[in-house]
């Protein structure tokens, strides 16, 4: 095996925390131990040690089958998931505008033709060798069933798909066309294989973090709102069709489903290439290198920043400014900004900011409002979410009721619980409305 990965160079650079580098080494250690030992066989001690070291990388093996939900066999899962993740300049290329003609296929197709081997790599010598039998155990697993919560489905998905293709290979050549119309059609690394991603910095080093478990909702199961989510989704539907679109505020009330509508926007459009990277106000500074981080990748991004705000002392909103005005360097056509807010304006206003003078402060505070007042009209698109009338509220728990299947009261019932509820539970709006149903079906 490691005279195999050896030869690898378009997917030289594995890491040394890659299983298969992992495991290739213990393999080339035994074999180097053979050769030049005296007996030209393990002893018991040897033999014990290269068991301990082979069972870390199935524990190792088995924790990154557990996270993602892979199956049946594991070892070929691994594989997959490695030729999914590695973001080589091949890889990059192939995402972009697919597979293409030049000297690099070449090369390419030698480094397949070693997965291919690897792929049906026979441990039966080494087992024999050793006593064991955790290959055979791997390579024709059966994962107990877990809710998709309990792991990333996004991921489990395509990598299994993947394996299962190249297992069915002939050869280097259709490894090739699997591999590389893989990339193209999901994209490749970590940005390719998950939907939304939140901001970390670790050790002084900014990341983006895949959001693992998002919220699985449709603007569907938003109850009204229609003239608002058709905003939205016009908006979305030509940011990713690489047409002209706006950056997005959405204001309103609390509960009224702004959040709600753009995390369903991009379970509306994932497929179709759309990413969301969550950022919080205290990590605005770093938005530019956020953006530097995914301009050149075959992605359309939405940056969401929820529940956004700024109070008359706080200055972040100017980086905000900044980054969407866009300085020397323009901001690139595969990245809007959408907000929520429960403020019109974002900042905070006070009486002093509408005074055109001020003795003891600036001496022209109206120039200070307007400042301010600007970063609004720095999104093309704003719209309004209020809070529903009575009726409105009254609507939304009946079709909500319907959609749960919540019976046992007549309309009549229904309603009058649910006045009572909306008095006692934050007031007339959507997000009260669900509050409601759920507490409904909790005693179902």
């Amino acid at each position: 095996m490691y005279r195999l990965i050896s030869k690898l160079s378009v997917y030289k650079n594995l890491g040394e925390d890659n299983l298969i580098v992992k495991l290739a080494n213990i393999i080339y250690e035994m074999e180097y131990k053979k050769e030049h030992g005296d007996s030209r066989k393990l002893d018991k001690f040897e033999r014990a040690k290269f068991v301990s070291e082979i069972y870390s990388v199935i524990n190792e093996l088995l924790d990154v089958a557990t996270r993602f939900g892979f199956d049946r066999n594991l070892w070929q899962n691994y594989i997959a998931f490695t030729l999914a993740n590695i973001e080589s300049p091949f890889a990059i290329t192939c995402e972009k505008v697919g597979a293409r003609e030049g000297t690099v296929n070449r090369l390419a197709k030698d480094d397949f033709k070693i997965f291919h081997k690897l792929f049906h790599y026979d441990f039966s010598l080494i087992e024999k060798e050793l006593g064991i039998d955790c290959f055979s155990v791997i390579t024709d697993y059966k994962a107990v069933k877990k809710s998709t919560g309990m792991y990333n489905r996004s991921v489990s998905d395509k990598v299994r798909e993947l394996s299962e293709s190249i297992a069915s290979a002939k050869d280097e050549e259709e490894v090739y066309a699997i591999v590389t119309d893989f990339y193209k059609k999901h994209g490749v690394g970590m940005i390719g294989l998950n939907k939304a991603f939140r901001l970390s910095r670790e050790r002084g080093r900014l990341e983006l973090v895949p959001i693992t478990n998002t919220l699985d909702v449709r603007l569907s199961d938003l109850v009204g709102y229609e003239s608002q989510k058709q905003k939205l989704v016009e908006n979305t539907r030509a940011f990713v069709e690489g047409k002209k679109a706006n950056n997005v505020l959405l204001f309103g009330d609390s509960g009224t489903g702004k959040s709600t509508s753009v995390k369903a926007i991009l379970n509306e459009y994932y497929d179709q290439g759309l990413r969301m990277i969550e950022i919080y106000k205290h990590q605005i500074e770093d938005l530019p290198a956020v953006i530097s981080m995914i301009k050149n990748r075959n992605y359309k991004f939405i940056i969401f920043m929820d529940d956004l705000s700024f109070e008359d002392f706080e200055t972040e909103y100017k980086y905000l400014k900044a980054v969407i005005e866009g300085g020397l360097e323009i901001k690139p056509d595969n990245v809007l900004i959408y907000a929520t807010s429960n403020r019109r304006h974002l900042i905070k206003e006070t009486w002093s900011d509408r005074a055109d003078m001020e003795m003891d402060t600036d001496i022209h505070r109206s120039d200070t409002m307007e400042e301010k007042l600007s970063l609004v009209e720095r999104f093309g698109i704003t719209i309004f979410y209020n809070s529903p009338s009575r009726n409105e509220y009254l609507e939304i728990v009946k079709q909500l009721a319907l959609r749960y299947g919540i019976a046992n009261f007549s309309e009549e019932e229904l309603c009058d619980m649910a006045i009572k509820w909306e008095l006692s539970h934050g007031g007339l709006s959507g997000r009260t409305a669900q509050q409601f149903i759920n507490y409904l079906a909790g005693k179902m």
